[in-house]
């Protein structure tokens, strides 16, 4: 028998997923507790999954997956489901760092001297 998700429940798993993804992968948490435990996990397979929000987000969907689905199928596709919808929120919600940009200020005449000395 297939479980049915109402649109509020694929929502609400898909946001508790990435905030548990997001959580572990990217926040300090309260006291650097966070910071910690990921420089306790090091640099070996662990570690390297909780510098990746992809591949954590697949571990963090899988126990919802598991207890939502009713057969086999139905929890691979729940399992991906949960995974990609916290991967779009993700991605909607993280704002790249500001770019620096150069922008120089034209002299009015080339007898007038630098600010700074240093430059001619």
């Amino acid at each position: 028998m297939a479980t049915r998700l109402s649109a509020t429940d694929l929502l609400v798993v898909c946001l508790a997923v990435w905030r548990m993804t997001h959580l572990l992968w990217g926040e300090d948490g309260p006291g650097d507790v966070l910071v910690r435990f990921r420089k306790l996990a090091g640099e070996g397979s662990f570690g390297r999954l909780l510098d990746c929000f992809y591949c954590l987000s697949l571990w963090m969907s899988l126990p919802f997956a598991w207890a939502m689905g009713s057969s086999w199928l139905e929890r691979a596709v729940l399992w991906f489901s949960f995974s990609g919808g916290a991967i779009l929120l993700e991605r909607a919600t993280n704002r790249p760092a500001p770019t620096a940009q150069w922008h120089e200020t034209p002299t009015n005449s080339p007898e007038e001297e630098h600010p700074n000395v240093l430059l001619r």
